[in-house]
């Protein structure tokens, strides 16, 4: 079904990026500019305000109409310097940041303009808040202050908790639930940006100082492909930049620190532990530049058990924190690792294409034989796994740079490496087991009941089981086609 105008614009508000609605290029000055000069350039471009910007061009503070109005008017003269009357720090916003944090932000400061920056620090841009409100129904102005709290831990809990509510609305709406996932994912990335700054600060303010050596947090599993239901459990890692052999005491003791406070922060907001250790207070998932280009090396040498295991989780991840470039350069480094040792791609179809998906004799639904969830059948396990799975061996066979299933499979149709109807017919398997997955885990969580992923199909109409069974089959064909292709198996 296709989603109503409104119900577009709804999400849009709330899956865009500030750079996507700056309007305004920012007035700059440098220190020592007299409030004279500042006035009289501001008057020209018919600018509110003007941002004072260091010789490296970062942003180092705001003057604004107000602050003309309250400081200079009644304080200062107009030979007086900008640095001396100046709002320092600055209250801003990332260019990559989501609308609807600096929608909250703003509306709590009371600030009609906010500053747009870029990593580096430099303003890109300033965000109008009438401008941005236009964006936003009144009806989701609700939703937004629920969404932007403090980055305390019970702040961000409530966040978590609001998530699944807009979720609700959205799926009400027949946005498609690979979108709302989307959104979901975005969201929670940013509350474990929110949660390792916190963690990061906490330390500086403890005396630890600055982190050693740059870093840069990753997010793998459903989170990289960005395809998180409600309440995904943790699996993040970090690349640290080399450093010197001598050094790794000091250097790494700070960050198994840093790993253990934003962990725990997550478990407190909504993230449980990752039960496997998937997380960054894992040495094994905290590593230099160097030793992970040498451990994905090792896996496709080895290709052991443990290393297929490893592989599958971790060749899904994303970038969340710090430079980017640091996870291109692995990533392009897993595409000459493939390149030599394709066997591991057979090892791993092993194991992904061997789960069965949740169909039983004459295509009935199955349900699961688990003794805790009794008549229902988990939908993760075999339902969306088993196409994330197989989607993967195509992708990385291909040396794709795409993570999510959607993604990958209308890539590989583009390559030709799968007919274009199969794509499109997976592309709604997808969407149709998502769909089922993502109501049953919101209906869960309203009811007050633990929110997994076992369905039960006693609960579906009698079209919905029709169309679940045919989403299936779908899936369960590309299974067995990704056997035949990587093991050469035909079972």
């Amino acid at each position: 079904m296709t989603a109503a105008p409104r119900a577009r614009s709804q999400i849009a508000v709330f899956a865009k990026r500030v750079r996507d609605f700056v309007r305004r290029q920012p007035h700059c000055v440098a220190p020592g500019t007299p409030v004279a000069e500042i006035l009289a350039g501001m008057s020209a471009v018919d600018a509110s305000s003007a941002l004072v910007v260091d010789p490296q061009g970062r942003l180092i503070g705001i003057l604004t109409e107000r602050d003309i109005v309250r400081r200079v008017a009644l304080r200062a003269g107009p030979e007086t310097p900008v640095e001396r009357i100046m709002t320092a720090p600055v209250k801003s916003i990332a260019a990559d940041d989501l609308l609807f944090r600096a929608v909250g932000r703003m509306r709590r400061a009371r600030l009609r303009h906010m500053p747009v920056i870029d990593a580096a620090g430099r303003p890109v841009g300033v965000l109008d808040l009438n401008e941005a409100l236009a964006a936003a129904a009144a009806r989701m102005v609700g939703q937004i202050d629920r969404l932007t709290q403090d980055a305390s831990i019970d702040g961000l809990a409530e966040i978590k908790r609001a998530q699944a509510e807009l979720a609700q609305d959205l799926l009400d709406d027949n946005i498609p639930a690979p979108e709302i996932q989307a959104l979901v994912t975005d969201i929670n990335l940013d509350i474990h940006r929110r949660l390792l700054a916190a963690a990061t600060e906490e330390m500086r303010a403890e005396g630890w100082g600055d982190p050693p050596v740059p870093f840069t947090l990753l997010v793998m599993g459903s989170g990289g492909r960005g395809e998180n239901f409600l309440f995904p459990d943790q699996d993040n890692g970090f690349i640290l930049a080399d450093y010197p052999d001598a050094e790794h005491g000091r250097i790494d003791a700070w960050f198994t620190a840093l790993a253990e406070r934003f962990t725990r922060g997550l478990d407190r907001v909504g993230f449980p532990f990752c039960k496997g250790g998937v997380m960054a207070t894992n040495p094994l998932w905290r590593k230099t530049a160097t030793q992970w280009r040498d451990q994905i090396w090792l896996w496709g040498e080895r290709r052991s058990p443990v290393a297929v295991l490893f592989a599958d989780i971790f060749l899904d991840f994303a970038p969340a924190w710090g430079d980017a470039t640091a996870a291109d350069t692995l990533r392009a480094e897993i595409g000459r690792m493939l390149t030599r040792f394709p066997a591991l791609l057979r090892a791993m179809a092993e194991d992904e294409t061997r789960r069965g998906v949740a169909l039983g004799l004459f295509g009935a639904l199955k349900v699961d034989g688990d003794a805790a969830h009794p008549g229902r059948t988990d939908l993760k396990l075999h339902g969306t796994l088993p196409l994330v799975g197989a989607t993967r061996l195509y992708a990385l066979r291909a040396g794709l740079r795409e993570t999510g299933t959607v993604a990958r499979l209308s890539a590989l149709a583009a390559l030709g490496r799968i007919d274009r109807d199969d794509a499109d017919a997976l592309t709604q398997a997808y969407g149709r087991v998502t769909f089922v997955l993502l109501r049953q885990q919101l209906a869960d969580f309203h009811a007050g009941q633990t929110v997994g992923n076992h369905v039960d199909p006693a609960q579906l109409s009698r079209l919905e089981r029709e169309e679940l069974v045919e989403a299936l089959k779908a899936i369960d064909r590309l299974r067995k086609r990704a056997r035949a292709d990587f093991t050469g198996a035909f079972w």
